[in-house]
């Protein structure tokens, strides 16, 4: 008789809740896939008797999760999300019993990866994470596997369905963030309560960092980077950005410059014509740069129970089919820690938009200033509102470095004709 391999479900929240009902639904495609039977043994969330949209058997919740974990299933799935707390006290402690995890949490594995691995492989047993980069597209796999003879040099893209989806709908619909965001809310493309990990690019960057740790075989960096949202991007940067030929993105990146490690998320300005420019709605897209392949592009819905659910499917099948894998794809003692590139560094051609009174002079005091920090002008609009006595200036620099707009775009909002501080989109190319 074929063994059964037990499973356990720690949080049932909209994802938790799908997945237990695939579960229950493909038993047989996964025995086929893998000749292993599955059955799971414990469930566990903070209420046994919420509405929930699938059913879930009450013969096995467990109020207290940890119960589940004593029970010594072959696989823990990790779905409350957290990236302290409850979150990683499970992870340590299933691990440390010797059993397999599967987790979408990309907070925890960005927070904690480096030391959850060490006890994985302490334990040789599997910690699986695919579901956290991408939703249902395989790109750590494909890090991992496919690409891991490789030299990876820069990974970049879309990795936030929820901003993507408000920067496209606000050029589509011709309405305000605000208004996009409620709209993407009630669509439950954003959170209700709290989707400011989404809009101000912590989501993006806690999966840059896991990107970056897979591609370039390295420890997960805790070193402070550039990190930018969307929260400022107003109705007429995306109006103008279409005048240009252009639309704004908040891409993630991540790259080795002279062996340092460069990562960053903020709203970049790319090409209408582009790859990356045509990618909309909720969709992530992520670029892979090496040697010898060139670029590769992965495409799918980064979010959402369907495409998550698809992820850690494939994460099971894969510990079913007895493979124990290092988490990052190489044993942790040889990932290497890499230092932070410096920021001040970092050179970009530059969209600068500018709000101030409609008075003489004005124009040449701005100009002045970017001369004075050796930036100079591609392209300028100059668009006056007589009748507010304002005017909206938006300029196309030449390429620049980081410090040097900082400090001139700190200096230009002290003055008395500025009326707000100066907002700076980078360009991508």
């Amino acid at each position: 008789m074929n063994k059964i391999y037990k499973i356990g479900i720690i949080g049932l929240g909209q994802i938790g809740n799908y997945l237990y009902r695939e579960l229950n639904l493909k038993k047989k495609y996964i025995e086929t896939k893998t000749s292993k039977k599955i059955q799971i043994i414990g469930i566990s969330a903070k209420n046994k008797n919420k509405r929930r949209k699938y059913k879930i058997d009450k013969n096995i919740f467990y109020s207290n999760p940890f119960d589940i974990i004593k029970k010594k299933p072959a696989v823990i799935f990790e779905m409350i999300g957290l990236s302290d707390g409850i979150s990683k006290k499970i992870v340590e402690k299933a691990l440390n019993n010797k059993i397999n995890v599967i987790t979408p949490n990309k907070a925890l594995i960005a927070k904690h990866g480096n030391n959850l691995s060490k006890i994985a492989e302490k334990n040789n047993v599997n910690l699986e994470f695919e579901a956290s980069v991408g939703g249902g597209i395989p790109v750590l796999r494909t890090i991992k596997e496919s690409l891991s003879t490789n030299k990876i040099n820069k990974v970049s893209g879309i990795l936030n369905g929820t901003t993507n989806y408000i920067l496209s709908e606000m050029e589509n619909s011709n309405l305000d963030f605000k208004k996009v965001l409620s709209k993407a809310q009630k669509l439950g493309y954003a959170e209700l309560t709290n989707p400011k990990l989404d809009l101000n690019g912590y989501d993006a960057f806690a999966k840059v960092r896991i990107l970056s740790s897979l591609s370039f075989n390295s420890k997960i960096s805790s070193d402070k980077c550039l990190m930018e949202g969307i929260e400022n991007i107003d109705l007429k940067d995306i109006k103008i950005a279409n005048q240009l030929g252009m639309r704004i993105k908040l891409l993630g990146l991540t790259e080795v410059i002279s062996g340092k490690l460069f990562e960053r998320v903020h709203p970049c300005l790319v090409d209408k014509k582009s790859y990356i420019g045509n990618v909309n709605g909720v969709m992530n897209a992520i670029i892979i740069s090496g040697m010898p392949v060139g670029e590769s592009i992965l495409q799918g819905e980064g979010a959402g129970p369907g495409p998550t659910s698809s992820s850690l499917l494939s994460d099971l099948i894969s510990i079913l089919r007895g493979s124990t894998k290092k988490p990052f794809g190489i044993p942790s003692h040889e990932q290497k820690k890499l230092k932070a590139y410096n920021l001040d560094n970092y050179s970009n051609s530059l969209y600068l938009r500018f709000e101030v009174r409609d008075v003489p002079g004005v124009m040449s005091k701005i100009t002045d200033k970017l001369a004075k920090f050796k930036i100079s002008i591609k392209r300028l609009i100059q668009t006056p509102d007589h009748k507010s006595k304002k005017a909206t200036i938006v300029m196309i620099t030449h390429k620049t470095t980081e410090i040097n707009i900082q400090k001139c775009l700190k200096i230009i909002n002290k003055d008395k004709d500025t009326l707000k501080f100066p907002t700076l989109i980078r360009i991508f190319n």
